[in-house]
């Protein structure tokens, strides 16, 4: 017994076979034992010049980790992004690799919802700007400083990053927790757009970090995979200009010097004080704060390495000049929710509309069952209040 072709061509199948068969990380050869037939004849069905059978392709789909229905389903999307971050030489380890998977996990969670529901991802991408000879960290200031210019931001602390990244770019941007020292992932695929995963277990100031150092390959290496290491010394041109570029968007020079001007009026020295009330205003790390302070000359070079030997700058310092916990410290600035808001909208209108269950949307979100209940939180007040008086023209 031959599939259909209805739905989906030979070819269309064979794409999405091999598609699987690479994430599974199986040769052809492996393929062909499973359904005992000779590796050429996986080649051709891979190809699309013969028809693939109903036992072979849930014989396959068995061994692949997934089922026939995904396969063949016209809105599942198969995507592969872990091949793009094997090829960068020092990113071919385990952690990145399961890290790529869980990105390509997400992008084709929210693709497949946008699809169930008829909707398009947006993109408000400005353009790209190649790193160019001489100076990569003035370019990289003035990037950051166009950019913010072109999004509205002004000269202000960006207060949710995430965000603003996530809606006002297009950027699909995920965080969940991450194996090892990876801070963060950025890829970009043509039929999905730009795409990050972030760290959900580094500190909030971290974390914005890391959107605003992928941001930077977004801006001037679109098409090239980065892997962001919490261990890794910028090498690269390209590395330079995103950690300068990070700390350019995040801490614009004119309002990091009108704050300090403000805070240290009438003080002979820089005190933990003033670094804990800088961090918080601009939503970073004290760390990344006096690195700043430092770059534009308002400290002297080795200020952070001083307060490192002098004990630290300590969370209970942090409480005990914010009144708050170090986990309170930049609330607002970061969300921590690990489904991003147009993601989360999506989902929400996939459950009300019954295209999917609880259990099928962790499975597809790669949530836990308590983290789906949270998102749909509210769902049916949604549902009860639904009128025609707030019925959204189309």
């Amino acid at each position: 017994m031959a599939l259909s072709p209805a739905r989906l061509s030979d070819r269309e199948i064979g794409q999405r076979l091999r598609v699987s068969r690479q994430v599974a990380r199986l040769t052809q050869a492996d393929a062909a034992e499973a359904i005992q037939v000779a590796r050429t004849t996986i080649v051709a069905i891979e190809q699309g010049r013969r028809r693939i059978r109903t036992r072979e392709l849930q014989e396959l789909a068995f061994r692949y980790g997934t089922s026939a229905n995904a396969i063949l389903r016209k809105d599942a999307v198969h995507l592969d992004l872990v091949p793009q971050f094997r090829k960068l030489s020092q990113s071919g380890d385990r952690a990145t690799d399961s890290a790529a998977r869980m990105l390509t996990d997400l992008v084709s969670a929210e693709v497949e919802l946008e699809n169930v529901l008829g909707v398009d991802r947006s993109r408000n991408y400005p353009r790209e700007r190649p790193i160019l000879p001489g100076d990569v960290a003035a370019q990289a200031e003035q990037d950051a400083h166009d950019l913010r210019v072109w999004l509205g931001l002004g000269a202000g602390p960006v207060k949710d990053i995430v965000s603003l990244v996530d809606l006002d770019l297009g950027i699909r941007v995920y965080v969940r927790p991450l194996e090892g020292r990876i801070s963060g992932l950025f890829a970009y695929e043509d039929a999905v757009g730009a795409c990050m995963l972030l760290n959900g277990n580094h500190p909030i100031g971290r974390l914005a970090y890391t959107v605003a150092h992928e941001l930077a390959h977004f801006i001037s290496t679109r098409r090239e995979p980065g892997v962001l290491r919490a261990d890794s010394s910028p090498r690269s041109r390209e590395e330079r200009y995103a950690n300068y570029f990070a700390r350019s968007f995040l801490t614009p020079a004119r309002a990091v010097r009108q704050r300090f001007a403000e805070l240290t009026a009438g003080h002979s020295h820089l005190t933990r004080r003033h670094v804990i009330l800088l961090a918080h205003s601009f939503g970073v790390s004290r760390e990344a704060m006096v690195r700043r302070l430092e770059e534009l000359r308002l400290a002297r070079d080795g200020t952070w390495d001083w307060f490192q030997d002098h004990g630290g700058i300590t969370n209970k310092q942090v409480e005990q000049v914010l009144g708050a916990s170090p986990d309170q410290e930049q609330e607002g600035s970061t969300p921590r929710e690990v489904v991003p808001p147009r993601l989360a909208l999506l989902a929400r209108e996939a459950w009300k509309k019954a295209f999917y269950s609880e259990g099928q949307l962790a499975r597809l979100l790669k949530l836990h069952r308590l983290e789906v209940r949270q998102l749909l939180d509210g769902v049916e007040t949604e549902k009860h209040e639904a009128d025609e008086f707030v019925e959204l023209p189309r």
